[in-house]
């Protein structure tokens, strides 16, 4: 296979090529948390948002700002966290209180320099899931473990401890998946060369993996309150696509002269997820054609060495097919395990959103229909899709990739 940088190299080229740690995964290792002068400015904002907000201060200090270039902020990483600020700069700009007075149009002294950021880096001007989970941690102790004792988010939104709740639970599930990143090149190898045990081997170590990310998943119950996550966080989540108080889309002044729509931050962002999808053969696109497009559109919400990756492996040998043409019973057994890892993830998030939206939300309704009729915003995730059918139509399509005895 001569196309570049194949994971199906068996030394861990993955690394460099694909910005993926072999700690973090796709989390961006030891982020930076302060910005050099003068861009300490937009750092400032970033770190007392919540205050601003509550005091009434918030736009006026955004407008307050002179216009930066970005041309020295050098480096990934201190590209990605100015991208994180001006991204909680910009939600917080738009949605300031969460109480429907929101703004229409992004001034152009934090427009300019976000889009020209945003077009180096590969990704869309607004708050992403590689912003507010992937480049938004530190270690309290830089030598202890990745728990979530010894972390802590660098920038919050209203709502007290919801953000860090939320972000870095979702920081710890990919965490813990990302071990099994790992494996995906002695996969591909072993699949190649028809090697069956090292093949059992490594789907037994994902596997395991996937268990652990569950488990840690369920560590969000303890740290993150249902109405305040949806009643404070996910407003400053959510984005101008698909959403009827910006039904036209955000005009980012001295950038583009019509209004643009972005997605809001969301977990389908995560390449972990998708990236075990393509590894295991989950067609998502056989599936409903909305979901799967849906699936495809996050990818551009990725930094583009992630993309890049997710690419490289839909080019890699399929592992489902040289499972099902080996007929082997235990090989058989190993794989549905893996998918039924994958299938148990995306029950449990179905659980977690009836937790932390549905059942707020129809609280929400009730208090309203008052007033006027009930709406759907409930339903609707802050990347603008109708959440529990497309959950529960990509956890269907998780479960058609089991094998059938025989």
């Amino acid at each position: 296979m001569a196309h570049k940088a194949s994971p199906t190299k068996s030394s861990w080229k993955i690394h460099e090529e694909y910005h993926i740690d072999e700690d973090v995964g796709f989390a961006l290792s030891d982020p930076l948390e302060e910005l050099p002068h003068p861009y300490d400015a937009w750092t400032s904002i970033a770190k007392n948002l919540a205050a601003l907000i509550q005091n009434g201060e918030l736009r006026a200090e955004v407008e307050k700002l002179p216009m930066l270039s970005i041309d020295d902020l050098e480096g990934h990483k201190s590209q990605r966290l100015a991208h994180l600020v001006l991204g909680y700069i910009t939600m917080a700009y738009v949605w300031n209180r969460g109480d429907g007075d929101v703004r229409k149009v992004l001034p152009r002294n934090i427009a300019v320099p976000y889009c020209k950021l945003s077009e180096k880096l590969g990704l869309p001007p607004i708050l992403v899931y590689a912003d507010c989970v992937l480049a938004n941690w530190k270690k309290k102790d830089p030598h202890g473990p990745l728990t979530y004792e010894n972390m802590d988010i660098l920038f919050s939104f209203p709502g007290g401890d919801c953000s860090k709740g939320f972000f870095l639970v979702s920081l710890l599930v990919e965490i813990a998946a990302a071990s099994a990143i790992k494996v995906i090149p002695t996969i591909f190898n072993a699949v190649q060369h028809q090697e069956q045990d090292t093949l059992q081997e490594a789907l037994l170590d994902i596997t395991s993996c996937l268990r652990e990310a569950l488990k840690v998943f369920h560590q969000i119950h303890d740290y993150v309150d249902p109405n305040l996550f949806f009643n404070v966080l996910r407003i400053y989540l959510s984005g101008w696509k698909g959403n009827p108080q910006l039904r036209e889309g955000l005009l980012y002044e001295g950038v583009w002269d019509t209004p643009k729509k972005f997605a809001g931050g969301s977990a389908a962002q995560s390449s972990i997820f998708q990236c075990f999808d393509v590894l295991l053969g989950v067609q998502q696109s056989t599936g409903e054609a909305s979901a799967a497009e849906f699936l495809q559109e996050m990818r551009t919400y990725m930094p583009p060495a992630h993309q890049n990756f997710l690419h490289s492996l839909e080019l890699g040998p399929s592992v489902r097919e040289f499972v099902r043409s080996r007929r082997d019973a235990r090989l058989q057994e190993i794989y549905n395990d893996c998918v039924k890892a994958m299938v148990s993830l995306r029950s449990y998030h179905l659980q977690i959103v009836t937790k932390y939206i549905v059942i707020p939300a129809s609280q929400q309704s009730k208090k309203n229909q008052t007033s006027e009729e009930p709406s759907d915003e409930g339903n609707k995730g802050t990347g603008g899709t109708d959440l529990m059918h497309f959950l529960k139509s990509v956890r269907g399509t998780t479960e058609k990739a089991l094998l059938k005895e025989g």
